[in-house]
């Protein structure tokens, strides 16, 4: 009897849900990546800004563009704090697929090994099949040059 049929199928399978957490994995990285550049792009904006407010307050500013400043710079800190949220949630996101990710690879190499074992076992199996099958060939042959009358 040849290697199980069934073992090929889930082995595909599996190699296909890996390929499948895999692709996700790397879409969430993406993900996380532009967050992070977005993140950075905010603080930067957030340290030209304060920048400005204290050279502005340094020169002398209107009361009113002076409000204005802290306004956007509050605005500013409420979108670096949501950015923040943003990539926590990403990476928990990650993690979660990436432990997943292990788990199909885990079940996927046990599916593997099991496989070269039922092969392994079919291949000494047919060897010894045809070890046997010779070794009643060579008796025969044996016998025939070699009668005991």
């Amino acid at each position: 009897m040849k290697p199980q049929h069934s073992l090929s199928m889930l082995i595909e399978l599996s190699e296909h849900r890996r390929d499948e957490v895999a692709q996700r994995l790397a879409a969430l990285n993406q993900s996380h990546n532009a967050a992070q550049q977005q993140l950075n792009m905010l603080h930067e904006y957030r340290q030209d800004y304060a920048q400005r407010l204290l050279e502005a307050g340094q020169n002398g500013v209107a009361m009113s563009n002076y409000m204005n400043f802290q306004r956007f710079i509050g605005t500013l800190d409420e979108a670096i704090q949501q950015q923040n949220t943003i990539l926590g949630q990403l990476s928990e996101k990650i993690g979660k697929e990436q432990a997943l990710w292990l788990e199909e690879k885990k079940r996927l190499h046990a599916y593997e090994t099991l496989h070269a074992r039922r092969q392994a076992e079919w291949q000494r199996t047919q060897a010894r099949q045809e070890q046997r099958l010779n070794d009643e060939f060579s008796a025969a042959l044996f016998q025939r040059l070699h009668p005991t009358n």
